[in-house]
């Protein structure tokens, strides 16, 4: 490939903003300059001129819906919607059809990500109560974890038995990461609210019945897991104050054996929100009230939490158009979690940088992602051109889920991704996508 020179940009990376040029060789960052050079040889020049260049996303909690829920989303149509937003590297979760469950169901799904992503692929080993040892199989080096879901979603993949849970804390390597919700709980609360309400219940009560009682007891029982053998976890998609508790800010996130997650949309939404938005907002964990999010804001800032990804989840509109109980949970968002966020530094919520560090350092860190999460000379060119000045409303001509729908329609976005680059090719430049996939197999350690 010819070398690319993407110049005159500022540059966010490992906290400070800085004016550069960026080499491209290859897959690689050759050389950043800071005297702003704005050609090199016979590189192909990218004016970045008025953008701010920034290490892309890297998302560690997507559902992409590949192998057998196709009609909901697929691999290649939620990458290419990564790509539109910024997110460079994604990984995806073992609730398919069938379940990655099996090292030849995951190496199947890998087979698949060889062909279909657009964006740099990493597949979770998911447990059940019955799988250990096939779990204990799992090549670190070129896989991000191990997924238990602690609380039941979609999938059914509940491991609920607790000697199973303490074979796989005690005897994984890995890291483990954990969907936390009790599962008794939400059932007591489940039968209480369908008895008063039955099929009519209104959206707004799925944060009583998915309950900050039911995450926190779940969490702190992962928490304690974790503590009692010395195991690696990361906590995925917290939702309420009363979690917040149960993480410290004390050492960086690279040294930390648990680490924790929040979603861009425990962030953006609260409890006030279900009478306008529904089932489109509606996720496990709940999006809870005011009071939890300014929570998870105040830990974000912290840093007790450590990442922000967003729990990419599509359904169609038609499943989401169901009464609650019939209505599933999740939505679509990898396109609008660095814009949506961006957002937030216009409000003055959150520095750029510190946005920077939650949604493509921190995961690279907390995972050993090799060589990715920097904009660093030998680090492969993963990066997003942002125009933090170009407002765009969202609107389904311009949403590329295969669902087709977003959360945020009708929102008016202030800041606009104009150009995305995996392993130094240009996959995405102002609404269009190249033909060919530059991707590769995330690798750790």
């Amino acid at each position: 490939m010819k070398k690319k020179l993407i110049h005159s940009a500022t540059i966010v990376n490992e906290g400070r903003q800085f004016q550069a040029s960026v080499l491209i060789d290859g897959p690689y960052i050759e050389e950043i300059f800071t005297n702003c050079p704005t050609s090199h040889g016979n590189a192909e020049s990218i004016s970045g001129e008025g953008l701010y260049l920034l290490p892309g996303v890297i998302d560690d909690q997507v559902h992409f819906r590949e192998p057998g829920l196709e009609y909901k989303a697929d691999i290649f149509t939620e990458s290419r919607a990564a790509l539109a937003g910024g997110t460079t590297s994604f990984m995806e979760m073992p609730n398919t059809s069938p379940q990655t469950t099996s090292q030849e169901a995951l190496a199947q799904k890998y087979e698949l990500g060889k062909h279909r992503a657009a964006a740099n692929y990493s597949f979770y080993m998911g447990a059940t109560n019955d799988n250990i040892d096939e779990l204990l199989r799992t090549d670190p080096t070129n896989v991000c974890g191990l997924k238990v879901f602690m609380g039941s979603s979609t999938g059914n993949m509940l491991v609920d038995n607790e000697e199973s849970l303490r074979r796989i804390f005690s005897q994984s390597p890995m890291l483990i990461a954990t969907h936390c919700e009790d599962e008794q709980t939400i059932r007591r609360n489940t039968e209480a609210y369908k008895a008063k309400y039955g099929e009519s219940m209104p959206m707004r009560y799925h944060a009583d019945i998915r309950s900050d009682e039911a995450c926190y007891k779940s969490s702190a029982f992962a928490v304690g897991l974790a503590k009692e053998y010395n195991a690696r976890l990361h906590v995925l998609h917290l939702s309420s104050a009363k979690e917040m508790s149960l993480f410290d800010n004390a050492l960086p996130a690279s040294q930390k054996r648990i680490t924790a997650e929040v979603c861009v949309h425990h962030l953006w939404f609260n409890s006030s929100d279900y009478d306008k938005h529904g089932a489109r907002i509606k996720w496990n964990p709940a999006v809870k009230s005011a009071d939890d999010q300014a929570a998870l804001w105040d830990a974000v800032l912290s840093n007790k939490l450590d990442v922000i990804a967003t729990d990419h989840a599509p359904h169609t509109i038609a499943e989401k158009q169901n009464p609650y109980f019939k209505a599933p949970s999740g939505g679509p968002l990898v396109q609008h979690s660095l814009v949506a966020m961006l957002d937030f530094v216009h409000q003055g919520k959150l520095s750029i940088e510190m946005l920077v560090d939650k949604m493509a350092h921190k995961p690279a860190e907390i995972f050993k992602v090799r060589d990715r999460g920097y904009i660093r000379s030998g680090c492969y060119a993963d990066l997003v051109l942002v125009n933090l000045h170009k407002p765009w409303v969202v609107s389904p001509e311009n949403i590329h889920y295969k669902c087709g729908w977003s959360p945020f329609e009708g929102h008016e976005f202030r800041s606009q991704v104009i150009s995305t680059f995996v392993n130094g090719q240009r996959v995405y430049h102002q609404g269009n996508f190249a033909d060919d996939l530059a991707s590769m197999r995330l690798q750790f350690g």
